[in-house]
């Protein structure tokens, strides 16, 4: 850093902000935040769908599941993508 300076009677001082290698992480560019947000949004709105219709979505690491009331899994899958579960709420 530079040493401070004082030319109108407010103390300045200069520093250099470190950018991580490879630039901004995802997270923290507008297009990351965008997407995310995207997905959030869209889980949110098939989560309520699905509890319209006695189902509960729920996400795990693997991807997302569709719940009965008998807490079994819809075509027996804990893997289907937000499309795909959009996809089967609206064929039923």
């Amino acid at each position: 850093m530079s040493p401070p300076r004082q030319e109108d009677g407010i103390p300045h001082t200069r520093g250099i902000v470190a950018i991580p290698l490879g630039g901004a992480r995802r997270e923290e560019t507008w297009s990351g935040a965008d997407e995310e947000k995207t997905v959030k949004l869209k889980g949110r709105s098939l989560q309520r769908r699905a509890r319209a219709r006695g189902i509960e979505l729920r996400h795990s690491a693997s991807g997302y599941a569709l719940i009965d009331a008998r807490r079994k899994a819809v075509l027996d899958r804990h893997d289907m993508t937000l499309d795909e579960v959009e996809a089967w709420l609206e064929r039923g």
